[in-house]
């Protein structure tokens, strides 16, 4: 199985469902306008947040390794719907194109195999997603950001397969916030003391096989009645 080419597919059937057809024109099918560039950004942002860099507080904690995993897929959602949305309007190639192309980016060999944990500090890490963070502001190639997503990712101990088990995740949570009221602000994100990332997290670690279908299922059976 391609999952490079099965999370595309995924993602460009969530931004359909989410924004409407057409969304790669950059304007919501709500008329809302449409930056990915601004998304990834403020994930990063988030993304930092988990590590302990502030000099004048919390000097003794370490980083939320589980955080920026989800983090990490976040960011993954707002790059492939980037490049997703280039390759459509520039008629770059179909989205089969993109994915063969992600494959063969300079880091993608050594991202697929990736079982070894960084050897980078804290800071050296948090300059990795800052570098990512600058090639956005200079609007690089969407190749050059996402090969520079996989150092990101492997300073988080993902890999492709691990990625592609917390993308397929988040992909169905974000499906069921949308079908449970999150657009119109009636969804419940906590659910008995904990997000609803931190449940998702821990029903695919009790059954790392699962399908789609059934992770939807099992979300609804957790989802806290109003």
């Amino acid at each position: 199985m391609n999952k490079i080419l099965q999370m595309l597919l995924l993602q460009q059937e969530l931004n359909d469902a989410t924004n409407g057809i057409g969304w790669e024109k950059g304007i919501t099918k709500n008329g809302k306008k449409i930056d990915w560039r601004r998304c990834t950004y403020l994930e990063c942002a988030e993304l930092i947040e988990s590590y302990p860099w502030k000099h004048w507080k919390n000097i003794d904690d370490i980083p939320d390794y589980e955080n920026i995993k989800i983090e990490t897929v976040d960011i993954w959602h707002f790059i492939m719907s980037q490049g997703l949305q280039e390759y459509k309007i520039k008629n770059m190639g179909s989205i089969e194109n993109l994915a063969q192309h992600i494959s063969q980016l300079e880091n993608f060999s050594k991202f697929t195999n990736n079982t070894v944990p960084t050897t980078k500090d804290y800071y050296e890490q948090i300059e990795a997603v800052e570098l990512l963070i600058q090639s956005l502001f200079c609007e690089d190639p969407i190749e050059k950001t996402m090969n520079l997503f996989m150092d990101i990712a492997m300073i988080a101990g993902l890999n492709l397969h691990s990625l592609y088990q917390l993308y397929v995740g988040k992909n169905i949570l974000n499906q069921f916030r949308q079908d449970h009221g999150y657009k119109e602000g009636n969804y419940i994100k906590i659910w008995h003391g904990k997000e609803d990332n931190v449940t998702m997290q821990a029903i695919l670690e009790k059954e790392a096989n699962m399908t789609p279908k059934s992770l939807y299922k099992a979300l609804e059976k957790a989802y806290p009645k109003p």
